[in-house]
């Protein structure tokens, strides 16, 4: 194989999700590009790592220092949907059923991994909440033990606004499981967060 081949297809083997063989169809498909597109391709690649911000707010990528969401009026203001990732809150707008504000973490607690409360972004997250006007924080994190140990660990520094509802998005079996082979801690959820039949 051609050492510029394989330097490519070991860069993009690095992306998450791309194993050696996609890399390869990736650089090849590269390969059978214009390229004017290849170039304008990298030259977006490099602007956006380059240029890409971080809200002021909610910690959301943005191209301003205020991300839109943040920006918008006609969002609700009295209610912060917090969560781990970027891609996540894509996941719960993708919905179009969430009109609230978001607060990006920027990962979860993780002692194995050395992450510790004050390398995300929670102090952010409470001077929003001390600054007034939020009814309802909304926990949208993952049911990992690194995510409940997260959830915790907010749930304990958000009871010192007694004013602000506190609620977790709701934990339970996914459509189509199979009772016999989910784990007891979404069982556990899933009795302690059911509803009534209507």
């Amino acid at each position: 194989m051609s050492k510029l081949l394989q330097d490519v297809v070991g860069e993009l083997s690095k992306l998450p999700g791309v194993g050696r063989r996609t890399a390869l169809r990736l650089a090849i498909h590269i390969l059978r590009m214009e390229p004017e597109s290849v170039g304008e391709m990298t030259r977006s690649i490099d602007r956006f790592r380059n240029d890409i911000k971080h809200c002021a707010r909610c910690n959301n990528l943005s191209d301003e220092e205020i991300c839109p969401v943040c920006a918008d009026r006609e969002r609700d203001h009295t209610t912060i949907c917090v969560v781990e990732q970027v891609a996540d809150v894509l996941s719960i707008e993708n919905t179009h059923q969430y009109k609230g504000l978001y607060h990006v973490l920027g990962g979860v607690i993780s002692p194995m991994q050395g992450i510790a409360p004050s390398d995300l972004k929670i102090d952010l997250l409470c001077d929003r909440i001390a600054q007034g006007g939020v009814k309802e924080v909304i926990l949208a994190i993952s049911t990992s033990v690194e995510g409940e140990t997260t959830l915790f660990y907010l749930m304990s520094r958000l009871r010192h606004y007694p004013g602000v509802k506190i609620t977790s998005i709701a934990r339970g079996i996914g459509f189509g499981d199979e009772l016999e082979y989910v784990d007891e801690l979404t069982i556990t959820h899933a009795l302690l967060n059911r509803r009534e039949v209507e």
